[in-house]
C-alpha cells in the first residue's frame, strides 16, 4: 500500500459491539469487512492502533451513522488525530431494490459510500456544547410534564361538573380553592390529592432547572451569542438558550439561506417540465430550534417598539448588534401586518417570520468573536 494513501473505515454501531469493514483508495479495491468488536474505548483504540500498524503512514477516515449512542467515537478518533465523520441515516443513499439489511453490509456501505464521497456528515457538538443542551431539553421536558398534570387534573374537575369561578387559572388563589375541594366520593378525592401532590413536585422541579440551565448558561463558551441574540424580539433567555443550544456555531453557515434550509423553514418544491409547484415547508433538520423560532415569530403580531424588558436585555451589547436587532424588528413587523393583509393564512404568516429572524439571528452570531476549539485537546470522556 502507498505510503501517503488513505483508508475508509465503516463503523456499524450499537450498544454492545461495532461492525468494522475498510476500503483502500486505490481504483478498483473492493470493501474489506473486518469483523465485530466490543463497544467500548478500549476495543475502539485497538482498533485504531491495528490500523495504524497495518497501514503505517496511511490517512484513516472513519465514519459512522448517528444514533442513540452519542458522539462518543467521534470525539475519541478525534482526539487521536484521526479524522472522523458522522452522517444521518437520513441522508444516506439507498437503491429501490435493496431489500437486505445486515450489519455487516452497512458496514461495507458506508465504507464504499465514504470513499465515493456520498456521504454528508453532520455537526457535531462540543461535550460542553451538548450537556447545556441535554439540560435545556430537560427543562422543556418538565415543562410539558407540568402541563400534562395540570390538563389531568382539570379533566377530572370537567368530569365531575366542577368549575372555578376565579379569572387566572393555577394562580395562588386557584391552588387554594383546588386544595378545599372535596369531591364526593372518596376514591376519586384521592385522585385529586394525588394530582396536587404531582403538579406541586413538578413545579419544583421545573424550579430547579430553571436556576440550574440560568446558571450554567452564564459560565458557557456560548454566552455572549445567547446574550446578543436575546437584542431581538421574542428572543429571550430560554428561546436564545435552545436555539443556539441545537444549532451550535452558527458561523459554519456561509449563507443565512443555508440555515433557513438546516432548519426546514424553506418551502419544498415540486417542478418538472414546464410545471412548477411551492409546496410546505420541508420541516427537515432540527424540529426543536424551528418550534422556538416559530414561538417566538408571534411577538411580531404588534407594532415595533422597544419595551423595558428589551431594553435591559440590550444593555452593554455593541451599536452593530442593536440596530440589527432594531431593523430585524422594524421589517418583520411591517412584514407581519402587510401579508395578514394581504389575507394570509396566520401559520403562514408566522412561519414566513420565523425564516426571517433565523436570518437576522445569523447576522448578529457573525458580529460576536468567540474563541476557536482546540480540538487535539479535546478530552474522550467516555467509559472504558
Amino acid at each position: 500500500m502507498n505510503k501517503h494513501s488513505i483508508l475508509f473505515i465503516g463503523l456499524d454501531t450499537h450498544k454492545e459491539f461495532n461492525e468494522v469493514a475498510y476500503i483502500e483508495e486505490h481504483r478498483g479495491a473492493q470493501p474489506v469487512h473486518l469483523g465485530r468488536i466490543p463497544s467500548s474505548k478500549v476495543a475502539v483504540q485497538k482498533l485504531v492502533r491495528q490500523f495504524e500498524s497495518k497501514y503505517p503512514g496511511a490517512t484513516l477516515h472513519f465514519v459512522y451513522e448517528a444514533g442513540p449512542c452519542g458522539y462518543w467515537i467521534y470525539r475519541l478518533i478525534t482526539s487521536l488525530g484521526h479524522c472522523c465523520y458522522v452522517v444521518a441515516p437520513s441522508l444516506i443513499p439507498k437503491k429501490p431494490g435493496e431489500k437486505i439489511k445486515t450489519d455487516k453490509r452497512d458496514s461495507l456501505k458506508l465504507a464504499k459510500l465514504l470513499k465515493s464521497e456520498d456521504l454528508t456528515p453532520i455537526y457535531v457538538p462540543e461535550p460542553e456544547d451538548e450537556a447545556v443542551r441535554d439540560l435545556s431539553r430537560a427543562r422543556e421536558v418538565a415543562m410539558k410534564d407540568l402541563k400534562d398534570a395540570k390538563y389531568q387534573l382539570k379533566a377530572l374537575l370537567l368530569r365531575n361538573n366542577i368549575n372555578y369561578k376565579g379569572t387566572a387559572n393555577w394562580s395562588q388563589k386557584h391552588l387554594r380553592w383546588l386544595t378545599e375541594l372535596v369531591l364526593p366520593h372518596p376514591a376519586q378525592h384521592i385522585v385529586l390529592q394525588e394530582f396536587l401532590h404531582t403538579i406541586t413536585e413538578r413545579i419544583s422541579r421545573l424550579e430547579r432547572l430553571d436556576n440550574e440551565l440560568t446558571h450554567h448558561v452564564h459560565q458557557w463558551r456560548y454566552y455572549p451569542v445567547v446574550k446578543a441574540i436575546q437584542a431581538m424580539r421574542g428572543v429571550r433567555l430560554l428561546v436564545a438558550t435552545g436555539v443556539v443550544a441545537e444549532l451550535g456555531d452558527l458561523s459554519r453557515f456561509d449563507h443565512p439561506r443555508k440555515l433557513m434550509s438546516y432548519l426546514g423553514l424553506v418551502p419544498s418544491e415540486h417542478s418538472s417540465g414546464g410545471k412548477r409547484h411551492i409546496g410546505a415547508i420541508t420541516k427537515c433538520g432540527n424540529g426543536r430550534a424551528r418550534r422556538l423560532l416559530v414561538e417566538g415569530a408571534h411577538t411580531y403580531r404588534y407594532a415595533a417598539n422597544i419595551s423595558t424588558d428589551m431594553q435591559k436585555r440590550q444593555e452593554g451589547l455593541p451599536k452593530d448588534i442593536i440596530d440589527i436587532a432594531w431593523k430585524a424588528q422594524l421589517r418583520l413587523c411591517k412584514r407581519y401586518k402587510k401579508m395578514i393583509a394581504k389575507g394570509k393564512h396566520y401559520n403562514l404568516v408566522v412561519t414566513a417570520i420565523a425564516r426571517e429572524m433565523i436570518a437576522y439571528i445569523w447576522a448578529i452570531a457573525k458580529e460576536v468573536v468567540l474563541t476557536p476549539v482546540n480540538t487535539k485537546l479535546r478530552l474522550a470522556r467516555v467509559p472504558a
